[in-house]
Parts: C-alpha cells; structure tokens; sequence
C-alpha cells in the first residue's frame, strides 16, 4: 500500500493506513483526548453532529527524540489549538469534523474505518484546501501524524516528528504540482 497522501480532486488530500486492530482501538486513538495526544493532539471532541472539536498541537511532546522546531513553525513551539465542529459522527466507522484554516475558510478532515481480517483500514480525506502551501502542508503533515500513530499501535517508539515532517515537505514538493489552472495533481 502506498503510504503516500495522494490528490484525488483539487483541494483533496487522502491517505490510507493499515492498522491493527481491533477498529475499536483504533477509534479510541482518533476520538479519545488522551491518546490521540500521543500522535496528533489532546482536546475535547464532542462526538455528535454539531459537537465542538478542539485540537491542542504540542508536536514537540508526540516523540521522545528532541529536536529544533523549524524557523517557519517557531510561532507554534509552545502549542497551538485548532476549533471546529463535528460534522459526521457513526462510531467506530467515520468520523468528520471542520477543521479551522489560517485563511478564515475551513476545510474538513474525515477518518473512515473498516475492519479486514483483525486489521483496520483507516482512510483519512483531508477537503477544501485552498491553496498550494496549504496543501503541501497539511499533505506532510498528515503523513507525520499517520506514522506516529502507526508507530503507537504497533508498540514502536515514534519517529521523530520535525525531521520527519521537514522531510515529508521536501517529498510532497516533489510529488505535488501546481497545473495551468492552479490545481494540484500527483507527478
């Protein structure tokens, strides 16, 4: 399975995992505060339609490895926290919620769960980027996360989270690019 995010319409980002399960576990590191801050962010996620969704980033804390925050991400080094709301909520299968953007505009971020032979497949849209540095963004980004929670259900030690994500970017710049209509597609 190719652990790449790929485009599938513009402004779309999706990734697919293969996780163990059972899909149980799985949604308890999506929803649950606790453990989805040891791969993506602590917060509230009250988990009904219109529920408020909020997510406290502490990237530095996801990964025992210690390392420099990068010069563009050093506004966010102690934390930062993202609001939205719950747009779709059908445990332990889907789970949507908006997802606040620097631009005003919200984008929304849906994890779908199916269970196959004691494993989980967990396929993650990220919808409505707007733009080209967006996307590139939250494309690596995403995938940093991913492996990090990867890394949890399997009982590894995380991957460091700067170094991966930095080079992620260099990797999605490579794989992204920007069409005549300004669109994104994979290479």
């Amino acid at each position: 399975m190719n652990e790449f995010g790929v485009v599938t319409e513009p402004g779309t980002v999706r990734f697919k995992r293969v996780l163990p399960g059972p899909i149980e576990r799985v949604w308890a590191y999506l929803t649950e505060s606790e453990k989805r801050g040891t791969w993506l962010a602590s917060g509230l996620m009250e988990l009904h339609v219109g529920g408020r969704v909020e997510l406290n980033f502490r990237h530095a804390d996801l990964t025992p490895h210690n390392e420099p925050t990068p010069d563009r991400y050093k506004q966010h080094e102690g934390g930062h926290t993202n609001r939205g709301h719950i747009t779709r909520c059908e445990p332990p299968r889907l789970l949507s919620f908006t997802w606040a953007e620097g631009s005003g505009d919200d984008s929304e971020v849906t994890f779908e769960l199916t269970p196959r032979n004691g494993d989980v497949i967990l396929v993650l849209t990220h919808r409505r980027l707007g733009d080209r540095t967006t996307m590139l963004s939250v494309a690596s980004g995403w995938h940093t996360h991913l492996g990090i929670l990867v890394d949890h259900l399997y009982g590894r030690e995380p991957r460091p989270f700067w170094s991966t994500h930095t080079q992620m970017e260099k990797e999605y710049k490579r794989r992204l690019a920007v069409n005549p209509n300004g669109t994104l597609h994979e290479e």
